[in-house]
């Protein structure tokens, strides 16, 4: 009976992961894939904020002596110089908890999930 179970517990032979992945410790990868997903969120806050700065300063140029224009596209300004800034400060804060409460300065900026 030993030889049955030894002869199916390696059915499938050594299966060896891909080298892109091979030195990616246990639990690691949901901490590198948040990680990852962060930073293309911050990007694209980033060239959204930037794209919306060029519209409302096309909006400023475009509205001539009409106050309502110019008012609105101001708004538009600020919000966008807002939104940039929180994006930009969201890792300056991240970094600052993460020394405050964690002890280490990137340990929000690079998470890692633990395994049992």
């Amino acid at each position: 009976m030993n030889k049955l179970y030894l002869a199916a517990s390696n059915i499938f032979g050594n299966i060896t992961p891909p080298s892109p992945i091979a030195g990616i410790e246990a639990g690691e990868g949901m901490g590198r894939l948040l990680n990852v997903l962060l930073k293309v969120l911050v990007v694209g806050a980033g060239i959204y904020g930037l794209i919306n700065l060029v519209m409302a300063g096309y909006a400023f140029m475009s509205a001539g002596d009409d106050a309502k224009k110019v008012a609105g596209a101001w708004a538009k300004v600020w919000q966008s110089m807002l939104g940039l800034a929180v994006a930009a400060g969201s890792f300056t804060l991240a970094a600052i908890f993460g020394k405050l409460i964690f002890g280490n300065w990137d340990f929000i900026l690079k998470p890692t999930v633990p395994t049992l």
